[in-house]
């Protein structure tokens, strides 16, 4: 183990570092906006929409984003759609992301209460009313437990983004060990990074997953 090459190889695991954090918070940010949507098209069963929804959820969640970033990066561009590396990266968490979000979401919401429902619409709200006042509020604090893992799963799923050659912390790892042989050194420093990156965001979401539950349902 030789600290002097983890301490040259710093810098360029610094560039893949932020690379990687901007993707990752890029494409949970994203894909918790189409969970919501989707999980909403689903609850309220909203027609046509609702079949469209269940297939795309459906299609996303069984099939590998291995091969969902094949299909945006290598096939796209026969057809004439060339978008860059990290555009195709972002578009396939999202396309997979958006899926285990609205799966999640939708488990939240089907725990409110059906009386609840009705007594709304009892009182004369409309479907979007519903959902900002009554379902999202407290079917997000039931989804919390899923949205923390997911928001896990896919951070550590930009480490796919190596095999269309986006420059992230999995890829720069991997081109070091290639060009110097020093595998202990970078998946040390790769560890470290992942670590770095990740044990944060648990404590920060298992902190508002109990603040949310605790405020919804008391302590």
């Amino acid at each position: 183990m030789s600290w002097q090459i983890i301490t040259r190889s710093l810098p360029i695991f610094l560039k893949a570092f932020e690379l990687t954090l901007w993707l990752s918070a890029l494409g949970n940010i994203c894909s918790i906006i189409v969970g919501i949507l989707c999980s909403l098209v689903q609850y309220f069963k909203v027609p046509v929409l609702h079949q469209i929804v269940t297939a795309y959820v459906e299609l996303a969640r069984n099939t590998p984003l291995l091969i969902q970033l094949f299909f945006l990066y290598y096939a796209f561009p026969v057809i004439g759609l060339k978008m860059s590396a990290q555009t195709c990266g972002i578009i396939g968490l999202v396309f997979l992301g958006g899926a285990y979000m609205a799966e999640g979401f939708t488990g939240g919401f089907a725990g409110v209460s059906p009386s609840q429902i009705d007594d709304g619409k009892a009182l004369g709200m409309n479907n979007l009313q519903l959902a900002r006042y009554v379902v999202f509020p407290q079917g997000f604090a039931l989804s919390m437990p899923a949205l923390t893992a997911n928001v896990i799963f896919l951070i550590k799923e930009t480490s796919i983004f190596s095999v269309i050659a986006i420059p992230e912390l999995t890829n720069t790892a991997l081109d070091l060990i290639g060009l110097y042989y020093r595998s202990n050194e970078y998946l040390l420093v790769l560890v470290i990074a992942y670590a770095i990156i990740l044990i944060p965001v648990i404590l920060l979401l298992n902190y508002l997953e109990r603040k949310v539950r605790y405020g919804t349902f008391g302590d």
